[in-house]
């Protein structure tokens, strides 16, 4: 119980007769250490932590001991979010974000370093012109080590236009001029909608940037359909995240450190990406659904340079594939490839197709399927930006060649369908040290819930049907692990 004249971090001990001891007791978490303390604030969002350091003397200065501080513009938005983000709240968040990061920055206690800075704001002219100087200053103080920036855009990011891409790259270019120490403290870059049809895209990120480690690339180009080319031989880049960028081709002539690539929708009717000198890139990830209009490619040419793969997500959206059939000629790049996801795959299609992969990729230990069946895609609007949907005529090669390495196949939006089991089948055969099948219910997606047509009743097994999907995929003639996942 607490007391009415008690400051918030004591409580009266109880003394088990007819009243409470005057002796005041340190509530148990505020007892516990500075670090263990900095580790709870530190999983909070920016709001709460700031209540939590309001609770008592106790908590007060903790917040600027943090070592890793996340402002988010989004946090500050009414709640629920407005749609779509009117100027004035944007104008609003951007005060609270100014508000809270004088307020880390500048009153600084002591000797407490921030190791890294998230920082996401909305590039609104008045805005920089505060924020920037903040940024500049604890840089130079070096109070900043790392800072991670996001400049995100209001709205959906195909409702901006190619004249507010441009205007949008304006600010960022005079931003980025005024206080260029900003950008050598750079670790992780993150840009939304932001045309560099006058600014050297190239010496902003890849000369200017010397610390970019993650960058990302949303909705963003030099100009329409242009061919772009990353050589950057000294660059300490590891991750680079590419959605919907209008690039014709992007090619990365060289980049020695990059990890991992992540493509998602593509506009060119060709392959998107070419490989010069990447040889660290372990992780690839290509998402996309074929629209009018566009041309399946090989993907040996799109991987051709690149022999160091380990890790390959392909996406399909439910739409065709993107790919020409091929086998012999993905050899080269997947001779390294460990693990392999295929997934957005319509979940009409056969999916014998995939069996090519084993062959293809030979040491593979782990093959991750899923299928697509969306109640979102279905309107009238969505299925006139594609094309029709053709099932995979991929020819399967029966050469008697094993893979020996499969260990693992996990099959998310299972639903006992006979070319499902027909699937499965063919892997145990491909693959006779198969040891588990993970199947998997329907992923969760936000845009179907949002719809008010009710979602369909799932046809995932139930208790009573697992022993009999068990046995048909067994057979008599194999005996994986069969583990079901709802």
């Amino acid at each position: 119980m607490i007391s009415g004249g008690a400051t918030p971090n004591k409580i009266m001990r109880s003394n088990g007769g007819t009243g409470f001891s005057t002796q005041p007791e340190e509530d148990r978490l505020s007892m516990l250490m500075d670090d263990i303390l900095l580790s709870i604030l530190g999983r909070l969002d920016l709001r709460t932590a700031a209540r939590m350091s309001a609770l008592s003397a106790r908590w007060r200065h903790l917040p600027w001991l943090l070592p890793e501080i996340n402002i988010d513009v989004q946090d500050f938005l009414p709640i629920p979010r407005p749609k779509p983000i009117e100027a004035m709240y944007m104008d609003k968040a951007m005060a609270s974000v100014i508000k809270a990061t004088r307020a880390f920055l500048v009153n600084r206690h002591g000797e407490s370093i921030i190791s890294t800075l998230h920082l996401k704001i909305y590039p609104i002219d008045a805005s920089l012109c505060e924020v920037g100087p903040l940024l500049s200053d604890a840089i130079e103080s070096g109070f900043v080590k790392d800072l991670d920036l996001a400049v995100l855009y209001k709205r959906n990011i195909w409702f901006c236009s190619e004249e507010g891409m441009l205007n949008r790259g304006q600010p960022m270019d005079g931003f980025f001029s005024a206080y260029s120490n900003v950008l050598h403290c750079l670790t992780r870059l993150s840009l939304y909608t932001v045309r560099f049809e006058k600014l050297d895209m190239h010496h902003l990120l890849f000369d200017c940037c010397k610390q970019l480690k993650h960058l990302g690339l949303y909705h963003c180009d030099i100009t329409a359909h242009s061919l772009s080319k990353i050589d950057a031989p000294n660059s300490k880049l590891l991750v680079l995240k590419l959605a919907y960028c209008r690039f014709e081709i992007l090619e990365l002539v060289c980049l020695p450190k990059l990890e991992k690539l992540k493509c998602n929708t593509w506009v060119t009717r060709h392959a998107p990406l070419a490989f010069g000198y990447v040889p660290s890139l372990g992780e690839l990830e290509l998402s996309h659904g074929l629209m009018h209009g566009e041309n399946e490619f090989k993907l040996s040419e799109l991987l051709h340079g690149s022999t160091c793969i380990h890790t390959l997500t392909l996406g399909f959206k439910g739409e065709n594939l993107w790919m020409q059939p091929e086998m012999k000629q993905l050899l080269p790049a997947f001779c390294k490839l460990r693990k392999l996801t295929v997934h957005g795959i319509f979940v009409e299609f056969d999916l014998l197709w995939t069996a090519t992969f084993l062959q293809a990729a030979p040491c593979i230990e782990t093959f991750h399927v899923k299928v697509w069946e969306h109640i979102c895609d279905l309107d009238d609007k969505t299925r006139q930006l594609y094309a029709e949907r053709r099932r995979p005529l991929w020819e399967l090669h029966s050469d008697g060649l094993k893979n020996r390495f499969l260990k693992e196949l996990q099959f998310t939006g299972f639903r006992s369908l006979e070319h499902q089991f027909t699937f499965i089948s063919a892997m145990l055969e491909r693959a006779p040290n198969l040891q588990l099948v993970v199947l998997k219910g329907d992923e969760r997606c936000h845009h179907c819930d949002a719809l008010d047509t009710p979602q369909r009743t799932s046809k995932f097994p139930k208790k009573d049907e697992q022993e009999m999907v068990v046995r048909r995929i067994q057979d008599g003639k194999f005996s994986p692990q069969i583990v079901f996942d709802e």
